[in-house]
């Protein structure tokens, strides 16, 4: 027999075999909403419309917003999911279009599935007004037909970062209209703008600003994000002025219970945790089995796979329907992904296993249950999953099932750190030079740069050009510097990664008639689409037949087997250039050197190793930054060889627990690791780099607050209860050996105290 959610809370607060593993159990009660009467000026179309939907008040920080805009000042408004933030950037622009027809907008999302979700939004309110404002999405997915009336008539432009950057600047002649009446740029969901991709998005903002001035126009920024701690900060850095931060939620919200549940012990000597798929399998399955309309977070496109095959399971019907339960990941292709969504908000899919993917606002319905399979690396996401369920003020509940990883272990272990620590910084560095250089080549490319002209707030402008005008890029004639290179920049370079191929994944089960099924960035093809890999997709098992490389395309063929494939990765570090160099530390540029050699069999149900195979790929290479802190020749003169490997592993791996929390980014973020001799240093060594090429600034933030992070290493090795080590400080006794925790501690206290 089902239950609704809150009997199933109720029923679980009483079963001890499901709270002894609970670590925190929080509610956070329902909130009352605040409103604010519509403003005197408004255009009394805009009220009448929206309270057909509904909407009689304002909110009070929408209201707020639109006091902002009609003041002329740039603002960041951030507020909790379903909020009503749509509304805040909305109803100025359409005030505006209303006032003066030939005013224009453009808003920036960072994914199409979420232009997609807001334009329909925006058109219900048009049509409710019964007026001529032409809205139009302009992605790769718009008809060339299209996008003739997009660039002439469109009040409204909503697209992309990736569209503005390679498909609307480098072609600013055919859209004078846009530049030169554009009124408002919005940019939704900045919180999403870190690491490379925020630092990318400053720079196409630059050059999208340096085009309004050439055409005269001086627009406003509206600006959302969900909760992170460095809002204004994030916002002021992305678009390179002063903002006006508005955070004053208004908005209700129901009642919410936040679940940490840690998997049992299984092997208290070794640390060792029951699996995190199987416990959050199970978790999901009683939420389905009763009705609890769900959705699981995985942090894999292989744990997507793998629970979506084994819930679709748990909802077969004796002839084998089983689209109650949908996988939704990166590489499922756009109307696979419109079906999920559409099935999601009429209530037909019960429950979705998703990647970060669905971690922003798009519409996906009234979820009750939110299960995370792992901690999502960071507060801010954390709380933007959890985000997805209760969005319609009904009682929701959030349950985070840890993984054994060290993170994890940290967060479950010490839930008011979670509930008491404020979200991250986002944390990007448009003036890296790596990704600087290639935007002042697409900012030539676009308009010529006069002489002492910069590119925004960026420094360095005229080195950059002469630079450029050496590499036969540019031509200095006159007082200018004219683009003189055949190639079209924009297309050479990606904003999100540095690999500019996308791979296609093609079905030949049918040889006759291939099919194209998905596509995947290039670099983590050699993880998952190597020759003999299982492909997973919606839980159906392929194999992958050949990779072609050239044509950027792999070929798979439908088996059925009761195993998925696993590749290992083998990472090695050469040094470049040192920039500082302190006592026993230094920053400085490094190459990473990535090769797939071996990929493990692994059976679904029991998780069971059945074999290895090797992998015949080439290598890739990345440049970033990287710190690294030696030990001493007197400190490590003072342990055996073995005691000395095992401690240093051990702090290898409490830096990868504490960096992420301190330097305020995701754990992927960022990578640690030790060598016994390092290659550069030719001493024991621990290396820390930025994951990203180019680096995005965490290195020399870590180099800057190396001891303190070492002091809070100490800390969290003494505090913790394990006798020899464990997942949440230095490791497991399996990887770090019965003395590796005592050595980790020893041998931080001697680089604290070392004063030679």
């Amino acid at each position: 027999m089902t239950v609704n959610l809150p009997q199933l809370l109720e029923k679980l607060k009483n079963t001890p075999g499901f709270m002894e593993n609970v670590t925190a159990w929080r509610t956070v009660p329902p909130r009352k909403a605040q409103y604010a009467p519509w403003p005197a000026h408004i255009d009394p179309r805009l009220p009448q419309a929206l309270n057909r939907h509904g909407v009689v008040n304002l909110y009070t920080h929408q209201a707020e917003c639109f006091e902002a805009a009609r003041n002329g000042e740039d603002y960041v408004v951030v507020t909790p999911t379903a909020s009503g933030k749509t509304l805040c950037y909305n109803l100025p622009v359409l005030a505006e279009i209303l006032r003066n027809e030939d005013a224009r907008a453009l808003y920036l999302f960072p994914t199409k599935a979420l232009s997609a979700d807001q334009v329909s939004e925006l058109y219900e309110i048009i049509e409710q007004m019964q007026v001529d404002i032409k809205t139009f999405t302009y992605d790769g997915d718009t008809p060339a037909a299209a996008r003739r009336a997009v660039r002439q008539a469109g009040h409204v432009v909503v697209t992309n970062p990736d569209m503005l950057h390679s498909g609307i600047l480098p072609q600013h002649t055919k859209w004078v209209k846009l530049f030169e009446n554009l009124k408002y740029i919005v940019i939704d969901e900045i919180h999403t703008y870190r690491g490379v991709f925020g630092s990318n998005l400053a720079n196409v903002l630059r050059r999208l600003m340096r085009l309004c001035e050439f055409y005269g126009s001086h627009p406003q920024f509206i600006l959302c994000s969900a909760t992170i701690q460095n809002p204004k900060e994030l916002a002021e850095t992305l678009i390179g002025r002063p903002v006006r931060l508005i955070d004053n939620n208004g908005a209700p919200s129901g009642e919410k219970h936040y679940i940490f549940y840690n998997p049992p012990v299984v092997n208290h000597q070794l640390g060792i945790r029951k699996g995190v798929l199987p416990e959050t399998r199970a978790i999901a399955s009683m939420l389905v089995k009763n009705g609890v309309q769900s959705i699981v977070f995985a942090k894999s496109r292989l744990q997507v796979e793998v629970l979506t095959r084994q819930l679709k399971e748990l909802v077969s019907d004796p002839i084998g329907n089983n689209g109650k339960v949908r996988g939704y990941r990166g590489g499922y292709l756009p109307h696979e992904r419109r079906e999920i969504e559409k099935g999601l908000r009429a209530g037909e899919i019960e429950a979705v296993v998703s990647t970060n993917a669905l971690e922003l606002g798009i519409d996906i319905g009234a979820l009750e249950a939110c299960v995370l399979c792992g901690y999502p690396g960071t507060i801010a996401s954390t709380w933007q999953q959890s985000g997805r369920a209760g969005r319609r003020n009904g009682v929701a509940v959030t349950i985070m099932v840890a993984s054994s990883n060290a993170l994890d272990q940290f967060i479950v272990t010490h839930p008011d750190y979670f509930f008491e620590q404020p979200a991250e910084n986002a944390l990007l560095n448009p003036d890296n030079l790596y990704i600087l250089l290639s935007h002042f080549k697409c900012a030539a490319y676009e308009l010529p740069f006069k002489e002492g002209e910069g590119l925004g707030n960026a420094a360095g402008g005229e080195e950059m050009l002469d630079f450029l005008e050496e590499s036969n890029i540019l031509r200095h004639v006159g007082n200018t510097y004219h683009w003189m290179a055949e190639d079209f920049p924009a297309s050479e370079m990606s904003l999100r990664t540095a690999m500019t191929e996308n791979y296609l994944i093609m079905d030949i089960t049918d040889p006759a008639h291939p099919k194209m099924v998905g596509e995947m960035d290039r670099f983590t093809v050699p993880m998952l689409l190597h020759p003999n890999a299982i492909y997973m997709h919606e839980g159906q098992t392929y194999q992958v037949e050949e990779l072609d490389f050239d044509a950027c395309k792999a070929f798979i063929r439908k088996v059925n087997v009761d195993y998925y494939t696993d590749a290992d990765l083998n990472v090695s570090l050469s040094l470049l250039d040192i920039e500082k160099e302190e006592k026993n530390a230094a920053l400085g540029e490094v190459k990473v050197t990535a090769l797939v050699k071996i990929f493990k069999k692994m059976r679904f149900d029991t998780g069971e190793n059945l074999g290895f195979g090797p992998v015949r790929l080439p290598e890739t290479d990345m440049h970033t930054t990287a710190m690294w802190r030696t030990v001493p020749d007197h400190i490590a003169a003072k342990y055996e060889k073995d005691d000395l490997q095992s401690g240093m592993l051990g702090i290898a791996n409490l830096l990868r627990i504490l960096s992420p929390l301190y330097l305020m980014c995701s754990p992927r973020d960022i990578a640690v690791s030790y060598q016994v001799k390092c290659p550069f240093t030719e001493k024991p060594t621990l290396i820390l780099y930025d994951n990203c090429p180019g680096g995005v600034g965490l290195s020399e933030k870590a180099f800057r607050m190396r001891d303190i992070l070492l002091t809070h290493a100490l800390t969290l090795v003494s505090d913790c209860d394990c006798p020899f080590g464990c997942p949440s400080c230095v490791g497991p006794v399996g990887e770090v050996g019965p003395r590796g925790k005592r050595m980790a501690k020893a041998i931080l206290e001697d680089l604290l105290n070392d004063h030679s």
